[in-house]
């Protein structure tokens, strides 16, 4: 009897994935990997939270770095007393490879050897010291789901020439307003083929690997940044973008490589700080570095910082969104009427605005789906893309910020905090305050705008101004 073919070996499944669903799996181990392949001090080994929460049972708890955690500077000395003996302690701060100042008052620790992992050294310090002094180098991502990077669902194919949805504006909104967007960068030359990108800068290069078969392959979160900067530039067509390449790991970053190039920023003059990030924490407990870069934003005036809630679709908070003193936004779906089902909610969501099939600028080439259950499969893009998620819902209200700012003369925490009240006036129930787009109080989106903002009209998929 001739011996059968022997199946190929198949990969044995991470210890930490039993009873994840198969995307949330794929999308954590392809963070994983991406780390593994970067230096040492920028990235892993990248580890799993261990805590699993009962209320999330399909997701994971957070990812976080091995071998170091973040320390408040003003409980150092208490730290180094738990980690290490008294005649290092000295060695330690003026060793530049074991602490590293983040951001002033928060210092990033190297683990001495008797502590084999995070968890055994925050366990200690909690014992000794106290909760939330010393956290673990968390990774953030681009507006997480399920605890993945991802946003909530993979780019999908639209015809060539397809306009922007929502449309871009025509009026001069945004003019003298200053949008920083940490995202994955600009797309080189995206402006040539979409007119409502000009003079956007990029601050990074998103970049896009050599043409193969004279097809573009496109990776993995590319056009992410430029999406995201599109959203904003159709509410703001005239206001100054500049989008980094900061999460460049998969779409991903450590905290403590993130929170210094934002930190970098505030002295640009920027009048909006857009963040495509989200993440879980350890205890649920805020970033501590990103507590520290908000109360310096808060010394320069009239300055606002606008957030994901991310793709979850509970009420778990995610950081920095969940921060006092920032505007969280989630996402409607596709009726601007109900909550999107990927979309966070709870108390710390501020706004929710139009999240689900928005089309906006992307790359040209091929993109192969990685996340089941359409793992493997092609789609084309002409440089342009349909996506969900709450990356995407923000740039509206970000850019609907910088254009009421341009209009009324006022400073981007007052135009944030007028349109939250007008969000809160027209408020859908079971969901929330909703601001949906609108050009200037006078060219309609297919929403109805009127001189208070617009109002949330439309009914099922219908476009067409529906005024009340």
């Amino acid at each position: 009897m001739p011996r059968q073919p022997r199946r190929p070996r198949q990969p044995k499944p991470p210890d930490w994935s039993p009873g994840l669903p198969q995307a949330v799996v794929d999308q954590v181990q392809h963070i994983i990997e991406a780390f593994d392949q970067i230096p040492a001090d920028r990235g892993g080994p990248i580890k799993i939270g261990v805590a699993r929460r009962h209320d999330v049972e399909d997701s994971i708890d957070y990812l976080y770095a091995e071998g170091r955690i973040l320390v408040l500077d003003d409980y150092l000395d208490r730290v180094l007393a738990v980690l290490e003996p008294p005649d290092r302690h000295e060695t330690v701060r003026n060793d530049a490879r074991l602490a590293r100042r983040v951001i002033p008052g928060v210092t990033r620790l190297s683990l001495p050897a008797r502590f084999l992992t995070v968890e055994d050294a925050l366990v200690a310090i909690e014992q000794q010291v106290g909760q939330g002094v010393a956290t673990p180098d968390h990774v953030v991502t681009v507006a997480g789901g399920h605890g993945s990077p991802c946003p909530a669902t993979e780019p999908q194919e639209v015809y060539s020439e397809t306009e922007p949805y929502p449309s871009a504006c025509q009026d001069g909104a945004g003019t003298g307003v200053l949008i920083h967007i940490d995202d994955t960068g600009l797309l080189k030359d995206a402006a040539k083929d979409h007119p409502w990108l000009d003079r956007v800068k990029a601050g990074d290069i998103d970049p896009l690997p050599p043409l193969s078969g004279g097809v573009q392959p496109i990776p993995l979160y590319t056009g992410h940044g430029t999406f995201v900067a599109g959203v904003a530039r159709c509410m703001a067509p005239n206001a100054e973008v500049i989008v980094t390449n900061v999460l460049d790991v998969a779409g991903s970053q450590l905290e403590s490589n993130w929170i210094p190039r934002l930190e970098a920023a505030l002295g640009r003059g920027v009048d909006i700080f857009h963040l495509s990030v989200a993440a879980h924490s350890r205890h649920d407990l805020p970033l501590i570095t990103f507590r520290h870069w908000l109360q310096h934003l808060h010394e320069f005036s009239g300055a606002v910082c606008v957030v994901a809630a991310g793709n979850d679709g509970d009420r778990r908070p995610t950081w920095p969104g969940a921060c006092q003193g920032v505007v969280t936004v989630g996402a409607l779906g596709k009726d601007w009427r109900g909550r999107a089902t990927f979309s966070n909610f709870g108390p710390w969501v501020d706004v929710y605005a139009p999240g689900r099939d928005l089309i906006n600028a992307y790359a040209t080439g091929t993109y192969t789906c990685q996340w089941y259950p359409y793992t493997g499969q092609p789609r084309l893009f002409y440089g342009m893309a349909k996506w969900s998620g709450t990356s995407f819902s923000t740039p509206i209200v970000t850019g609907l910020i910088a254009a009421r700012m341009s209009r009324t003369g006022e400073n981007g925490r007052q135009a944030a905090a007028a349109l939250l009240a007008e969000a809160q006036a027209q408020a859908v129930p079971g969901v929330g305050p909703v601001l949906l787009p609108c050009c200037g109080g006078t060219q309609p989106h297919p929403c109805c705008c009127r001189d208070t903002g617009p109002r949330p009209c439309c009914r099922g998929d219908d476009p067409r101004p529906c005024c009340r």
